[in-house]
């Protein structure tokens, strides 16, 4: 007997530590070691208990009815027990037991009723003694179910229950299954930041107190960061998850797994990948018993094969009529909003035939979005009503569902943390925002096209920043990074091992990531400027906003004289010739060259930048003249150095993520008054830089310099906040991997991209005398993140800073001049111009902001 019991003991810790197939193997040896038909009522009692918890177990690795299977010979043994305190405990336990396999199989509605049914059954108990721990079980599950059900306040509530009950019995564990649980409610509401943050404090205890609960809180993660956009993010998240789930062989946790990651990999263009993981999720579903979850699984898979079919790629098997049946399977299991969506992408598959009418019904069936409606769902019924729109030829009838479906998103956006997920949300009105892109380049009506393409691109920028929350536990994972960072780059000059190092950077670079999701805040959204806001204000210069539309490159102009949209041309020979210009400046970067490899490079650069000129700029000849330009790239255009253009050489060029970024930095420019602070930083193993920035207190007496042993992250962080100019002269490094760990080398180690924007008050205009620290990684919406743009993100006015790779003497004399010809008055945009001038190939420093 006491083998039994402790047999499962061990099985039930397994069980709550989420290794459900170890828990099958103790179970299946505690009945084998149970005496059959004697033993009297101890052993019955071991006997049901087992089952009880081998229910579960099996129903996690195996199948529903299998786990209800031994549910239902627990409670034929209970059926001649004598009344008592035992035998009422294990009533609730079987009801508790049943609701909760119930739950975890997708029937949500059978599973709450009977969670009520246990729960009454306690609270109505009086003094018949029971388990602590039974009651906040019972209604932490319920609160799941709730959850399951989208029904954020009766969750919240039984999760908050849990929690001080936890606490009040001393039951960490429980905590911590509440807090994560806190989480999904978060996240069911759209409070992507607050749900992180709870599963953040949720994967510390369980790091802590079961480990194998991890990969649980990682999914979750995964789907949090899904809710943001942020594909790649979740991808990594989930495939933390994905080897310790198979290796415990954690049967529903697995198949959630593979689905989440099913739908990072649809956000990230994998259809191929998309349709394989939904395809395994959806196949352990079924195995399980588990309907509702493989009807979903389903329709991921559909998903998938709805994009290839839209996109004219063959072998596809997405029909309306298979959305159609989907849909109703999905409706069948209470999965409403599921429903909805499969119903869409049969209305989109309609469209796509030409079958007007079925796709119309089809929309008319959608259900109106409710509170917890997924952003997706919504974004996707916009574009169904839009798509239709077009099709009937009500043009305006379309960029109102766009508008509106912009909106939405807008105010989804507005909830969001740091810099990272503002940015990702754009994902889900990409396809609203092409469409209504479209339309307006269509009707070439230039005005309207720049409304739109306003609207669509840069929204990070338009957010006031405001003080970010200080975090003891983000600052010291910020300052292990950079320690890190230092060991690993000098352990690779030394030629050392670098394998842990590396593997202990990267988990730090996620985990400080990952706090700045929440302990990042963004203020209110300023107002899309529209042309007839900027026209005004550019005097002698022009805006030229690019934008590819269907693989074709355009530019709206605006200057003084009005707006005017001008086609470019095929899109990518102008992205490929931007690449190789880029590729031929790198090479030419190193200030010790054999004159004979300079010479060609030089040769090959120079035919590009005149290509790439010709492409860009000579159609818009015309229309620019030779004013002053203010330039807003798209996509790999963010990565042209503009002043080695020909016909821009020795012009000054401003560079904006948007016309609304630009206005907005030109106003705070022009209202900020004048702060008196200059900090001037050199930073380690650049001769020629420490001595550029000293040379520079010729014209800054009063600045503050900071280089050699004095230029630490600690310092220089203390002298940028507030003040009015920043001069940085340091190695630095950009990450297109991970844009916001870009970095500057100080003397202690990097000063990331990530800390300047938890700045109180950052420096007005800076100038980064280092290598390629105004590249970005772009993403959708022409979101560009890098370490200039947190800067301007967060406050500065004007970012100076090299596109490319830059010789210490070529960055040296670049901003010599540079800083010269601003001590004679010269506006910042015509300083650099002319500096860059006297070698733009090996100068290719842009002017980020506003002049």
């Amino acid at each position: 007997m006491r083998d039994a019991l402790a047999l499962r003991a061990q099985a039930h810790a397994r069980a709550e530590a989420g290794r459900p197939a170890d828990a099958v193997r103790l179970l299946r040896r505690a009945l084998r070691v149970l005496p059959l038909g004697t033993g009297g009522l101890e052993a019955t009692e071991v006997r049901t208990r087992v089952l009880i918890t081998l229910a579960y177990a099996e129903a996690e690795v195996g199948s529903t009815a299998t786990g209800l299977v031994h549910l239902g010979t627990a409670s034929d043994l209970l059926a001649s027990w004598p009344d008592g305190s035992v035998r009422f405990e294990l009533q609730v336990l079987v009801k508790a037991q049943h609701a909760l396999i119930l739950h975890r199989a997708g029937r949500s509605a059978e599973s709450i009723a009977l969670h009520d049914e246990a729960i009454e059954l306690l609270q109505n108990a009086g003094d018949v003694p029971v388990s602590p721990i039974l009651l906040p079980g019972v209604v932490m599950n319920r609160g799941l179910t709730h959850i399951a059900s989208g029904r954020p306040v009766e969750a919240e509530a039984d999760m908050r229950l849990v929690a001080r009950t936890a606490d009040e019995r001393g039951l960490p564990l429980v905590k911590a299954k509440a807090l994560g649980n806190l989480g999904d409610v978060a996240k069911l509401t759209g409070d992507v930041p607050g749900a992180l943050r709870y599963y953040a404090e949720a994967e510390l205890m369980f790091r802590e107190l079961a480990p194998d609960l991890v990969p649980r809180t990682q999914i979750d993660q995964g789907t949090a960061l899904l809710a943001a956009g942020l594909a790649d993010e979740a991808a990594e998240q989930l495939d933390l998850a994905l080897p310790q789930l198979r290796r415990n062989r954690a049967g529903q946790d697995l198949a959630e797994a593979e689905l989440a990651r099913a739908a990072a990999a649809l956000l990230q263009d994998d259809l191929d990948g998309a349709r394989l993981l939904a395809g395994s999720a959806q196949r352990r579903f079924a195995r399980r018993g588990s309907r509702s979850w493989a009807e979903v699984a389903a329709l991921t898979k559909m998903r998938a094969e709805a994009v290839a079919v839209l996109r004219d790629e063959h072998g596809r098997s997405a029909t309306p009529a298979r959305a159609a049946k989907l849909a109703r399977r999905l409706g069948d299991v209470g999965l409403t909003d599921e429903a909805s969506m499969a119903k869409m992408l049969g209305a989109r598959l309609a469209i796509r035939r030409g079958s007007l009418p079925t796709a119309r019904a089809l929309v008319a069936q959608v259900s109106r979005p409710g509170r917890t409606t997924p952003v997706d769902h919504r974004m996707l019924l916009r574009l169904c009503r839009a798509e239709l729109s077009v099709s009937a030829g009500d043009r305006a009838g379309a960029l109102a569902e766009a508008g509106a479906g912009l909106t939405e998103l807008g105010r989804v956006r507005d909830r969001m943390g740091g810099l990272d997920l503002l940015s990702g949300t754009a994902v889900h009105g990409r396809e609203l925002g092409e469409l209504a892109v479209g339309l307006a380049l269509e009707g070439s009506d230039a005005r309207e096209a720049f409304a739109w393409l306003e609207r669509t691109r840069a929204q990070v920028y338009r957010y006031e920043p405001l003080p970010a929350i200080d975090d003891p536990v983000l600052a010291d994972r910020v300052a292990e990074a950079r320690s890190v960072s230092r060991a690993l780059q000098q352990a690779r000059l030394e030629g050392r091992p670098v394998t842990e190092l590396e593997a202990r950077d990267e988990e730090l670079q996620r985990e400080v990531t990952r706090l700045g999701w929440y302990t990042s805040r963004w203020g209110r959204p300023r107002p899309v400027c529209t042309a007839d806001d900027v026209v005004p204000v550019l005097g002698e210069r022009a805006l030229v906003s690019f934008t590819t539309h269907d693989e074709e490159l355009s530019a709206v102009v605006l200057t003084s004289d009005g707006a005017s949209l001008v086609r470019l041309g095929a899109a990518e020979p102008a992205a490929e010739i931007s690449r190789q210009l880029h590729a031929d400046l790198d090479v030419l970067a190193p200030d010790h060259l054999p004159q004979p490899l300079v010479d060609a490079v030089t040769a090959s650069a120079a035919r590009r930048a005149e290509a790439l000129d010709a492409v860009l700029i000579g159609p818009l000849a015309e229309l620019v003249g030779t004013r002053e330009l203010v330039v807003v790239p798209t996509g790999s255009l963010y990565a042209v150095p503009w002043g080695a253009l020909p016909s821009l050489r020795g012009r000054p060029v401003v560079v904006a993520p948007s016309a609304t970024a630009w206005l907005t930095a030109a106003r705070g420019a022009a209202d900020s008054g004048r702060r008196e602070g200059v900090v001037l930083v050199g930073g380690p193993d650049l001769p020629e830089g420490v001595g550029e920035v000293r040379r520079l207190r010729a014209a800054f007496p009063d600045a503050a310099l900071l280089d050699g042993d004095l230029a630490t992250v600690q310092n220089v962080v203390a002298e940028l906040d507030g003040s009015r100019l920043a001069h940085v002269a340091a190695h630095g490094v950009h990450e297109p991997d991970n844009a916001l760990f870009s970095r500057l080398e100080l003397a202690d180690g990097p000063l990331f991209a990530h800390e300047l924007s938890r700045l109180g008050r950052v420096p007005e205009r800076v100038v980064l005398a280092a290598c390629e620290l105004a590249l970005s990684h772009i993403r959708p919406g022409d979101e560009a993140l890098g370490f200039a743009g947190a800067l301007l993100a967060s406050g500065s006015h004007t970012v100076v800073a090299a596109v490319n790779r830059v010789g210490d003497r070529a960055a040296a004399e670049t901003v010599d001049e540079f800083h010269r010809l601003v001590s004679e008055g010269k506006p910042v945009a015509h300083a650099l111009a002319e500096a860059t001038a006297l070698d733009p190939l090996r100068r290719p420093f842009v002017c980020l902001g506003t002049s």
